[in-house]
């Protein structure tokens, strides 16, 4: 496993060159912010944050961010307004746009770097006014606390986990974030550390120094506040897939590990694919992207109560315009009739309601070797399309979200299979047919 990580750490290190490069554009960035913040009285100063502060950014990949620090008695208002209106002034020459995280900020690209100018509040430790509050308390304790080498070993984890497909914070990935890896390191002390650990690691372990219980499969603590668990933005999928790779990398470690695994589709299954496809008002891609989420949740819901099983689910979007929710069902069409269980026998008030309610739609009603009453009834729809185009139709509040209500009500289509699907989307739907390459390294 050494010679492995020796090898990767030498892709992985910026050159002297790249960091000359990215230096030059993080001053040149900074310089622009610095002219204008000194309008504002609100705003108290300026500092790098991030993997480009910490030393851990990746020689390939890696964002300046700008932290502004406002007075703690700055109001929301003008907190939002101030901190967007510098980002546009001090980047204009640049294209920005606002992106959101809890607030929102001034993204723009220069010479191919992203740079964030993101604002903060100046406060003491534990008393967060907003969720970029801790950022500046994160890279000062990462700076203090991880060594050249360790920062290293943090740049050659990032890299093992975006391979894998399983970095990134954001709400689309649900996955490890570069804080989350540096957190590991420290703890660790090494990749190697890591992998070892995180393949043995038990259900609701605990990283780190909690203050008290969290409710997820493991607990990852964020050193500077006791508080907050990391592991609560990882979704379960994807720690799955981080301590699976764990193993198999443990067990025969191989330079294939750092390189692009496909996943192996199922091409059959596309016949038990449901889509809904729709247009939505453009919004920041945190908020469509939950919005989407949820839709997709409850639109399960629904499904599995109207008698499919759903199997796998998704969404996808263009964050311009388009969004797509996917449902893989065991199957398209299910049984005419259904078994309707009611309560045991000897609870006579709810029997005698049972029977009351369903005698008129059953065709066939018995008590069960588990002294429960069954009524056999017919399904009003067997086809999950048709069911799903009834339902939208006639109960778009209960089955989505009130955000896309409206996009939903100015028109969507539901279809079976991959037919009308462009390449792009095909290929972002094919994840609910695929074994993903993490398994494929058991071979």
């Amino acid at each position: 496993m050494k010679q492995i990580i020796s090898k990767i750490i030498k892709d992985v290190i910026p050159s002297s060159s790249e960091e000359k490069s990215k230096n030059k554009i993080a001053e040149l960035a900074l310089e622009l912010v610095e002219k204008e913040v000194r309008k504002y009285p609100e705003i108290i100063g300026l500092e790098f944050g991030g993997s480009f502060a910490k030393g851990t950014w990746l020689s390939k990949d890696a964002d300046v961010d700008i932290f502004v620090r406002f007075k703690k008695s700055t109001s929301e208002a003008d907190f939002e307004k101030i901190s967007k209106k510098v980002g546009f002034d001090s980047l204009k020459k640049y294209s920005p746009y606002v992106r959101y995280s809890e607030h929102p900020y001034v993204e723009a690209n220069i010479k191919k770097t992203k740079i964030n100018v993101v604002p903060f509040y100046d406060v003491k430790v534990g008393q967060w006014k907003s969720a970029a509050d801790r950022s500046t308390f994160h890279t000062k304790y990462m700076k203090k606390s991880l060594t050249p080498k360790m920062k290293n070993e943090v740049r050659v984890l990032k890299t093992f986990l975006k391979i894998n497909g399983i970095y990134g914070a954001e709400i689309a990935k649900q996955g490890l974030s570069g804080y989350v890896s540096e957190v590991l390191i420290l703890n660790y002390g090494t990749f190697e550390n890591v992998i070892k650990s995180i393949s043995k690691i038990k259900e609701n372990e605990v990283i780190g120094k909690a203050t008290k219980k969290f409710d997820t499969a493991i607990v990852i603590i964020d050193p500077i506040d006791g508080n907050r668990n990391l592991a609560a933005a990882i979704s379960d999928e994807n720690l799955g897939k981080f301590v699976l790779i764990s193993r198999a990398f443990k067990e025969k470690p191989k330079l294939e590990f750092f390189k692009n695994k496909k996943s192996k589709i199922s091409k059959k299954h596309w016949q038990n694919m449901l889509v809904v496809k729709f247009d939505f008002k453009i919004r920041s891609p945190d908020i469509i992207w939950g919005q989407i989420k949820r839709a997709t949740s409850s639109l399960t819901t629904q499904l599995e109560l109207a008698g499919f099983n759903v199997l796998r689910s998704s969404s996808h979007t263009d964050q311009q315009k388009e969004a797509y929710l996917f449902f893989l069902l065991e199957s398209r069409r299910i049984s005419q009739i259904y078994a309707k269980k009611g309560p045991e026998f000897f609870r006579e008030d709810s029997a005698k309601s049972f029977i009351f309610k369903n005698r008129k739609n059953s065709e066939i009603m018995w008590i069960g070797n588990d002294q429960k009453i069954v009524s056999i009834e017919n399904r009003k729809h067997i086809e999950a399309d048709k069911f799903l185009a009834y339902f939208l139709k006639n109960n778009l509040k209960t089955g989505i979200p009130k955000g896309l209500e409206a996009d939903f009500k100015k028109g969507y289509k539901i279809s079976i299979g991959d037919k009308n699907l462009s390449k792009s989307i095909k290929e972002a739907a094919s994840e609910l047919i695929s074994t993903n390459g993490t398994f494929l390294h058991f071979n």
